[in-house]
């Protein structure tokens, strides 16, 4: 696997895309399945609602089924847990000190659970990037889209990542 291409992740994003993909399979394909099916049973398909839609809807399934099974494919959990580390790494919390002395947190995680307003940022994001592989009292410039700033590490945990 080409390192660019592994998608790093948490064990809980893991299994959401996991449990998605399994619902998927075993519960929604199935049930479109069966309405075209039934739809088809019903005579002329040109203007049968239920079967243009459920084809579309199978389109849909099948097309986030490869995406899903591409992710996981090409995943490898990081477990914060399991880390041991005075650096800054992947699934590490680490807490900043902002120019404005506002501490504020964040959790670095694969691009499928990115959410910035629960504190989770992406190891690709400006800032993920440059925390990777700092220190407490370490100073980092972060040259994001808004502007450049600088931010102090104060903090880093490995914990889970909720």
């Amino acid at each position: 696997m080409d390192k660019e291409f592994i998608n790093y992740m948490t064990p809980g994003s893991f299994k959401r895309l996991s449990d998605e993909m399994n619902h998927l399979l075993k519960v929604e394909r199935p049930q479109t399945t069966k309405v075209i099916a039934w739809a088809a049973g019903n005579g002329d398909r040109s203007e049968n609602a239920d079967y243009i839609y459920g084809k579309k809807r199978l389109r849909e399934i099948d097309s986030r089924l490869r995406f899903l099974r591409k992710r996981l494919h090409n995943s490898k959990v990081i477990d914060p847990l399991e880390m041991n580390s005075d650096q800054v790494q992947f699934s590490a919390t680490v807490e900043v000190l902002d120019e404005d002395d506002q501490r504020k947190e964040f959790s670095i995680v694969g691009i499928d659970e990115v959410d910035p307003s629960r504190g989770k940022i992406s190891w690709r994001s400006p800032l993920g990037k440059v925390l990777l592989g700092k220190s407490v009292g370490d100073f980092v410039t972060v040259k994001a889209p808004k502007g450049e700033y600088e931010v102090e590490i104060i903090k880093i945990e490995y914990k889970e990542i909720k």
